[in-house]
């Protein structure tokens, strides 16, 4: 009777060791927990480069909006092949 309690002990403890050691263990879970918070870490810093990226598409294009209306108003500018109507207000 004491050595199957002992024999038992043991292959409870084997099943154990093999559940929290081996494939899909606790060191398992640890290294896919560290891929996982660098592939967030990637991911942020994408997301602000988009970010950055877009507010700089944004700038360039109301940057050349406000140049080209300033050509039209100021001096008189025009695109090709396009043409120039000014209407004046009656008092």
């Amino acid at each position: 009777m004491r050595w199957a309690t002992v024999l038992l002990l043991a292959l409870l403890g084997l099943v154990q060791a093999g559940l929290w050691l081996g494939s899909g263990g606790i060191p398992q879970a640890m290294k896919l927990q560290a891929q996982l918070d660098a592939a967030q870490r990637h991911t942020t810093e994408q997301k602000q480069d988009n970010l950055r990226l877009q507010a700089e598409v944004d700038d360039l294009r109301n940057g050349l909006e406000m140049v080209e209306d300033r050509a039209r108003s100021e001096l008189g500018m025009i695109k090709p092949d396009e043409i120039f109507v000014q209407l004046t207000a009656r008092r």
